[in-house]
Protein backbone atom coordinates (compact mmCIF):
# COMPACT_ATOMS: atom_id res chain seq x y z
CA UNK A 1 0.00 0.00 0.00
CA UNK A 2 2.89 2.46 0.66
CA UNK A 3 4.73 1.68 -2.40
CA UNK A 4 1.32 1.95 -4.00
CA UNK A 5 1.06 5.32 -2.93
CA UNK A 6 4.60 6.27 -3.24
CA UNK A 7 3.92 5.54 -7.04
CA UNK A 8 1.25 8.15 -7.35
CA UNK A 9 3.46 10.68 -5.43
CA UNK A 10 6.13 10.53 -7.80
CA UNK A 11 3.14 10.89 -11.07
CA UNK A 12 1.86 13.61 -9.26
CA UNK A 13 5.03 15.66 -9.00
CA UNK A 14 6.13 14.54 -12.52
CA UNK A 15 2.37 16.04 -13.60
CA UNK A 16 3.12 19.26 -11.50
CA UNK A 17 6.41 19.96 -13.03
CA UNK A 18 5.44 19.08 -16.57
CA UNK A 19 2.30 21.41 -16.22
CA UNK A 20 4.53 24.16 -14.22
CA UNK A 21 7.07 24.06 -17.05
CA UNK A 22 4.30 24.68 -19.87
CA UNK A 23 3.05 27.93 -17.77
CA UNK A 24 6.21 29.35 -18.16
CA UNK A 25 6.80 28.53 -21.53
CA UNK A 26 4.13 30.97 -21.74
CA UNK A 27 6.61 34.00 -19.90
CA UNK A 28 9.06 35.11 -22.97
CA UNK A 29 8.68 37.18 -25.20
CA UNK A 30 8.44 36.93 -28.89
CA UNK A 31 10.28 38.88 -31.63
CA UNK A 32 8.16 39.73 -35.45
CA UNK A 33 10.53 38.93 -38.18
CA UNK A 34 10.69 42.45 -39.25
CA UNK A 35 12.24 43.75 -36.13
CA UNK A 36 14.67 40.40 -36.38
CA UNK A 37 15.45 41.38 -40.08
CA UNK A 38 16.74 45.07 -38.85
CA UNK A 39 19.14 43.77 -35.91
CA UNK A 40 20.82 41.31 -38.10
CA UNK A 41 21.45 44.05 -40.37
CA UNK A 42 22.82 46.11 -37.82
CA UNK A 43 24.71 43.38 -36.40
CA UNK A 44 22.86 43.07 -32.89
CA UNK A 45 21.86 40.07 -32.92
CA UNK A 46 22.35 35.96 -32.95
CA UNK A 47 20.18 34.15 -34.51
CA UNK A 48 19.96 30.24 -33.78
CA UNK A 49 17.95 27.45 -35.23
CA UNK A 50 17.03 24.95 -32.77
CA UNK A 51 15.65 22.20 -35.48
CA UNK A 52 17.29 19.11 -36.31
CA UNK A 53 20.79 18.95 -37.85
CA UNK A 54 18.77 17.88 -41.22
CA UNK A 55 16.33 20.71 -41.00
CA UNK A 56 18.78 23.12 -40.68
CA UNK A 57 21.15 21.93 -43.88
CA UNK A 58 17.48 21.14 -46.01
CA UNK A 59 17.19 25.76 -45.26
CA UNK A 60 17.86 27.95 -42.87
CA UNK A 61 17.39 31.61 -42.37
CA UNK A 62 20.92 32.97 -43.66
CA UNK A 63 23.28 33.91 -40.82
CA UNK A 64 21.19 31.29 -38.47
CA UNK A 65 23.55 28.79 -36.31
CA UNK A 66 22.35 25.28 -35.44
CA UNK A 67 22.18 24.45 -31.74
CA UNK A 68 19.00 21.65 -31.86
CA UNK A 69 17.00 20.72 -29.17
CA UNK A 70 16.76 17.37 -30.73
CA UNK A 71 18.86 15.50 -33.25
CA UNK A 72 17.26 13.47 -36.43
CA UNK A 73 16.97 10.53 -34.38
CA UNK A 74 15.45 12.02 -30.74
CA UNK A 75 13.29 13.95 -33.23
CA UNK A 76 11.94 10.86 -34.81
CA UNK A 77 11.47 9.25 -31.87
CA UNK A 78 9.79 12.13 -30.11
CA UNK A 79 7.26 12.20 -33.50
CA UNK A 80 6.24 8.74 -33.57
CA UNK A 81 5.32 9.02 -29.85
CA UNK A 82 3.04 11.95 -30.46
CA UNK A 83 1.83 9.75 -33.57
CA UNK A 84 1.11 6.65 -31.43
CA UNK A 85 0.59 7.58 -27.99
CA UNK A 86 -0.58 11.03 -27.36
CA UNK A 87 0.78 15.10 -27.63
CA UNK A 88 1.26 14.55 -23.92
CA UNK A 89 3.15 11.69 -23.79
CA UNK A 90 5.61 13.72 -26.87
CA UNK A 91 5.90 16.54 -24.66
CA UNK A 92 7.10 14.48 -21.55
CA UNK A 93 9.44 12.80 -23.37
CA UNK A 94 11.15 15.46 -25.12
CA UNK A 95 11.55 17.29 -21.70
CA UNK A 96 13.35 14.19 -20.66
CA UNK A 97 15.09 14.66 -23.65
CA UNK A 98 15.95 17.67 -23.81
CA UNK A 99 17.02 18.33 -19.61
CA UNK A 100 20.19 16.51 -20.18
CA UNK A 101 21.52 18.74 -22.79
CA UNK A 102 20.45 21.85 -20.56
CA UNK A 103 24.13 22.71 -19.51
CA UNK A 104 26.29 22.52 -23.14
CA UNK A 105 23.07 24.20 -24.35
CA UNK A 106 22.42 26.92 -22.25
CA UNK A 107 26.55 27.44 -22.65
CA UNK A 108 26.10 27.76 -25.99
CA UNK A 109 23.24 29.99 -26.52
CA UNK A 110 25.03 32.18 -23.72
CA UNK A 111 28.48 32.41 -25.65
CA UNK A 112 26.97 33.94 -28.83
CA UNK A 113 26.86 37.80 -29.17
CA UNK A 114 24.39 40.12 -29.01
CA UNK A 115 21.11 39.71 -28.45
CA UNK A 116 19.57 36.01 -28.91
CA UNK A 117 16.30 34.71 -30.60
CA UNK A 118 15.52 30.88 -31.72
CA UNK A 119 13.49 29.22 -33.73
CA UNK A 120 11.59 26.30 -35.03
CA UNK A 121 9.63 25.24 -37.65
CA UNK A 122 6.33 26.94 -36.91
CA UNK A 123 7.39 28.49 -33.08
CA UNK A 124 6.01 25.85 -31.12
CA UNK A 125 7.38 23.67 -28.34
CA UNK A 126 11.02 22.89 -29.14
CA UNK A 127 11.81 27.20 -29.36
CA UNK A 128 9.29 27.66 -26.42
CA UNK A 129 11.32 25.10 -24.54
CA UNK A 130 14.85 26.66 -25.74
CA UNK A 131 13.88 30.26 -24.93
CA UNK A 132 12.70 28.97 -21.38
CA UNK A 133 15.12 27.70 -20.21
CA UNK A 134 17.71 29.82 -21.26
CA UNK A 135 16.23 32.73 -19.99
CA UNK A 136 16.01 30.92 -16.74
CA UNK A 137 19.40 30.51 -16.70
CA UNK A 138 20.13 34.01 -16.61
CA UNK A 139 20.30 34.73 -20.19
CA UNK A 140 17.61 36.64 -22.25
CA UNK A 141 16.44 35.26 -25.18
CA UNK A 142 13.53 35.93 -27.60
CA UNK A 143 11.76 33.49 -30.05
CA UNK A 144 11.08 34.40 -33.67
CA UNK A 145 7.31 35.02 -33.94
CA UNK A 146 5.65 31.66 -36.60
CA UNK A 147 9.22 30.04 -37.02
CA UNK A 148 11.06 29.69 -40.02
CA UNK A 149 7.89 28.78 -41.51
CA UNK A 150 7.18 32.48 -41.36
CA UNK A 151 10.49 33.66 -42.95
CA UNK A 152 10.24 31.26 -45.80
CA UNK A 153 6.29 32.80 -46.54
CA UNK A 154 7.89 35.50 -46.77
CA UNK A 155 10.67 35.13 -48.90
CA UNK A 156 8.20 33.25 -51.44
CA UNK A 157 6.33 36.01 -51.48
CA UNK A 158 9.11 38.68 -51.57
CA UNK A 159 10.50 37.07 -54.63
CA UNK A 160 6.99 36.70 -56.62
CA UNK A 161 6.74 40.35 -56.51
CA UNK A 162 9.99 41.62 -56.11
CA UNK A 163 10.71 44.95 -57.97
CA UNK A 164 14.21 44.81 -58.61
CA UNK A 165 15.87 48.55 -59.27
CA UNK A 166 19.69 48.39 -60.07
CA UNK A 167 20.50 47.69 -63.67
CA UNK A 168 22.54 44.94 -64.35
CA UNK A 169 25.86 44.82 -66.42
CA UNK A 170 26.17 40.44 -67.19
CA UNK A 171 29.47 38.81 -67.80
CA UNK A 172 29.23 36.67 -70.80
CA UNK A 173 32.00 34.38 -72.71
CA UNK A 174 33.07 30.75 -73.27
CA UNK A 175 33.47 28.07 -70.61
CA UNK A 176 36.98 28.93 -68.93
CA UNK A 177 37.19 32.88 -69.34
CA UNK A 178 36.75 33.50 -65.56
CA UNK A 179 33.59 34.50 -64.70
CA UNK A 180 32.96 33.45 -61.68
CA UNK A 181 36.55 34.69 -60.74
CA UNK A 182 35.98 38.14 -61.81
CA UNK A 183 33.19 38.51 -60.03
CA UNK A 184 34.31 37.22 -56.53
CA UNK A 185 37.28 39.59 -57.01
CA UNK A 186 35.32 42.49 -57.56
CA UNK A 187 33.27 41.57 -54.66
CA UNK A 188 35.73 41.34 -52.40
CA UNK A 189 36.54 45.12 -53.58
CA UNK A 190 33.39 46.37 -52.65
CA UNK A 191 31.71 46.33 -55.75
CA UNK A 192 27.48 45.08 -56.09
CA UNK A 193 27.73 41.26 -57.29
CA UNK A 194 25.34 38.43 -57.56
CA UNK A 195 27.53 35.46 -57.19
CA UNK A 196 24.60 33.22 -58.09
CA UNK A 197 26.69 29.66 -58.87
CA UNK A 198 28.10 30.74 -55.45
CA UNK A 199 24.04 30.98 -54.21
CA UNK A 200 23.35 27.98 -56.06
CA UNK A 201 26.60 25.82 -54.84
CA UNK A 202 26.74 24.87 -58.42
CA UNK A 203 28.66 25.81 -61.44
CA UNK A 204 26.31 25.94 -64.16
CA UNK A 205 27.29 22.91 -66.24
CA UNK A 206 27.17 19.65 -66.59
CA UNK A 207 30.24 19.38 -64.20
CA UNK A 208 29.07 22.21 -61.81
CA UNK A 209 28.17 19.71 -58.99
CA UNK A 210 31.80 18.21 -59.00
CA UNK A 211 33.45 18.26 -55.69
CA UNK A 212 30.30 20.61 -54.50
CA UNK A 213 27.17 19.47 -52.59
CA UNK A 214 24.29 21.78 -54.67
CA UNK A 215 21.64 23.94 -52.48
CA UNK A 216 17.88 23.22 -53.15
CA UNK A 217 15.63 25.72 -54.38
CA UNK A 218 14.41 27.51 -51.01
CA UNK A 219 18.60 27.82 -49.80
CA UNK A 220 18.98 29.67 -53.27
CA UNK A 221 16.15 31.73 -52.92
CA UNK A 222 17.33 33.04 -49.43
CA UNK A 223 20.92 33.86 -50.28
CA UNK A 224 19.76 35.54 -53.19
CA UNK A 225 16.71 37.30 -51.40
CA UNK A 226 19.45 38.52 -49.02
CA UNK A 227 21.78 40.22 -51.37
CA UNK A 228 18.67 41.43 -53.61
CA UNK A 229 17.34 43.64 -50.72
CA UNK A 230 21.51 44.61 -49.74
CA UNK A 231 21.61 45.77 -53.27
CA UNK A 232 17.99 47.35 -53.74
CA UNK A 233 19.76 51.11 -53.71
CA UNK A 234 22.83 50.35 -55.45
CA UNK A 235 22.79 51.74 -59.03
CA UNK A 236 23.73 48.52 -60.80
CA UNK A 237 24.61 45.02 -59.86
CA UNK A 238 27.07 42.77 -62.11
CA UNK A 239 26.18 38.96 -62.17
CA UNK A 240 27.27 35.92 -64.98
CA UNK A 241 25.22 34.89 -68.01
CA UNK A 242 23.39 32.27 -66.33
CA UNK A 243 20.41 30.07 -68.29
CA UNK A 244 17.15 29.88 -66.12
CA UNK A 245 18.51 26.66 -64.19
CA UNK A 246 21.62 26.09 -62.35
CA UNK A 247 21.92 22.56 -60.66
CA UNK A 248 18.66 22.11 -58.56
CA UNK A 249 18.09 26.18 -58.28
CA UNK A 250 15.51 28.13 -60.68
CA UNK A 251 15.81 31.87 -61.28
CA UNK A 252 13.37 34.08 -60.90
CA UNK A 253 11.67 35.42 -64.04
CA UNK A 254 12.40 39.17 -62.89
CA UNK A 255 15.84 38.67 -62.12
CA UNK A 256 16.35 36.65 -66.13
CA UNK A 257 14.25 39.42 -67.55
CA UNK A 258 17.23 42.12 -66.12
CA UNK A 259 19.18 40.38 -66.89
CA UNK A 260 18.17 40.02 -70.58
CA UNK A 261 18.22 43.65 -70.61
CA UNK A 262 21.43 44.29 -69.13
CA UNK A 263 24.44 45.38 -70.32
CA UNK A 264 26.32 42.38 -71.70
CA UNK A 265 30.33 42.14 -71.34
CA UNK A 266 31.71 39.41 -73.26
CA UNK A 267 34.92 38.28 -72.11
CA UNK A 268 37.50 36.26 -74.52
CA UNK A 269 40.77 34.57 -73.33
CA UNK A 270 43.77 32.51 -75.30
CA UNK A 271 42.69 28.90 -75.41
CA UNK A 272 45.97 28.32 -72.71
CA UNK A 273 44.32 30.63 -70.28
CA UNK A 274 40.80 28.91 -70.34
CA UNK A 275 42.08 25.61 -70.13
CA UNK A 276 44.16 26.58 -66.76
CA UNK A 277 41.00 28.59 -65.40
CA UNK A 278 38.94 25.25 -65.94
CA UNK A 279 41.48 23.14 -63.99
CA UNK A 280 42.70 25.59 -61.48
CA UNK A 281 38.52 25.54 -60.50
CA UNK A 282 37.27 21.81 -60.90
CA UNK A 283 40.75 20.31 -59.61
CA UNK A 284 38.92 17.00 -61.49
CA UNK A 285 41.93 14.99 -60.05
CA UNK A 286 40.80 15.18 -57.01
CA UNK A 287 37.34 14.30 -58.03
CA UNK A 288 38.23 11.35 -61.15
CA UNK A 289 34.33 9.45 -60.62
CA UNK A 290 32.45 12.19 -60.25
CA UNK A 291 34.00 13.81 -63.64
CA UNK A 292 33.22 10.48 -65.47
CA UNK A 293 30.23 10.58 -63.66
CA UNK A 294 29.03 13.90 -65.18
CA UNK A 295 30.86 12.77 -68.75
CA UNK A 296 28.59 9.85 -69.01
CA UNK A 297 25.39 12.33 -69.04
CA UNK A 298 26.78 13.71 -72.51
CA UNK A 299 29.42 11.81 -74.28
CA UNK A 300 26.05 10.69 -76.01
CA UNK A 301 25.95 13.97 -77.76
CA UNK A 302 29.48 13.99 -79.04
CA UNK A 303 31.09 12.50 -81.96
CA UNK A 304 31.57 8.74 -80.77
CA UNK A 305 35.31 8.82 -81.77
CA UNK A 306 36.03 12.60 -79.67
CA UNK A 307 33.50 10.95 -76.73
CA UNK A 308 36.35 7.90 -76.84
CA UNK A 309 39.07 10.16 -76.56
CA UNK A 310 37.72 12.24 -73.82
CA UNK A 311 36.36 9.12 -71.65
CA UNK A 312 40.56 7.87 -72.23
CA UNK A 313 41.60 11.22 -71.44
CA UNK A 314 39.49 11.57 -68.07
CA UNK A 315 40.36 7.69 -67.44
CA UNK A 316 44.34 8.02 -67.42
CA UNK A 317 44.03 11.27 -65.52
CA UNK A 318 45.40 13.52 -68.90
CA UNK A 319 42.76 16.06 -68.01
CA UNK A 320 44.41 19.07 -70.13
CA UNK A 321 43.30 16.73 -73.08
CA UNK A 322 39.83 16.11 -71.92
CA UNK A 323 38.94 19.88 -71.20
CA UNK A 324 40.57 20.98 -74.56
CA UNK A 325 38.35 18.09 -76.13
CA UNK A 326 35.19 19.13 -74.14
CA UNK A 327 35.75 22.67 -75.05
CA UNK A 328 35.88 22.20 -78.89
CA UNK A 329 33.25 19.37 -78.87
CA UNK A 330 30.71 20.19 -76.93
CA UNK A 331 31.10 23.56 -74.41
CA UNK A 332 31.97 26.26 -77.48
CA UNK A 333 29.32 25.19 -79.64
CA UNK A 334 26.79 25.28 -77.36
CA UNK A 335 27.40 29.05 -75.95
CA UNK A 336 28.04 30.53 -79.49
CA UNK A 337 24.15 29.35 -80.03
CA UNK A 338 23.26 31.09 -76.84
CA UNK A 339 25.02 34.30 -77.27
CA UNK A 340 23.48 34.57 -80.95
CA UNK A 341 20.20 36.21 -78.47
CA UNK A 342 21.72 39.30 -78.25
CA UNK A 343 22.38 41.75 -80.64
CA UNK A 344 25.66 42.74 -81.66
CA UNK A 345 25.55 46.57 -80.25
CA UNK A 346 24.32 45.25 -77.25
CA UNK A 347 27.92 43.58 -76.50
CA UNK A 348 31.00 45.07 -75.18
CA UNK A 349 33.81 42.62 -75.81
CA UNK A 350 36.54 42.61 -73.63
CA UNK A 351 39.86 40.77 -75.05
CA UNK A 352 41.92 39.86 -72.50
CA UNK A 353 45.41 37.90 -71.90
CA UNK A 354 44.34 36.76 -68.37
CA UNK A 355 41.20 36.71 -65.57
CA UNK A 356 43.44 39.59 -64.02
CA UNK A 357 43.48 41.69 -67.82
CA UNK A 358 39.59 41.14 -67.96
CA UNK A 359 38.82 42.19 -64.07
CA UNK A 360 40.66 45.36 -64.89
CA UNK A 361 39.01 45.88 -68.48
CA UNK A 362 35.61 45.49 -66.34
CA UNK A 363 36.45 47.79 -63.70
CA UNK A 364 37.83 50.78 -66.28
CA UNK A 365 34.66 50.06 -67.97
CA UNK A 366 32.50 50.58 -65.42
CA UNK A 367 34.59 53.78 -64.32
CA UNK A 368 34.32 55.21 -68.02
CA UNK A 369 30.43 54.48 -67.52
CA UNK A 370 30.51 56.96 -64.44
CA UNK A 371 28.74 54.09 -62.23
CA UNK A 372 29.38 54.03 -58.66
CA UNK A 373 31.49 51.30 -57.12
Amino acid sequence: MIFFFYELDLQYMKDTFFLRLERLIDMFQDMALDELQTKAEQGKISIIDVRSPSEYEDSRIPGSVNIPVFDDEERKEVGTIYKQESPKAARERGIEIFSAKLPDFIKQVKDLKGEKVVYCWRGGMRSKAAATVVDLAGTPVYRLNGGYRTYRNWVVETLENFDMKPRAFVLNGYTGTGKTEILQQLKSEGYPVLDLEGMANHRGSIFGQVGRRPHNQKTFDSLLLQELVNYQDREYVLMEGESKRIGKAVLPDFLMNKKEKGVQFYIELPREERIRVILDEYQPWNYPEQCLEAFNKIKKRIHTPVAKEIEEALKTGDYKTAVDRLLDYYYDPRYLHSITQYAEDHIIPIKAESVEDATKQIKQLLAEMNVVQ
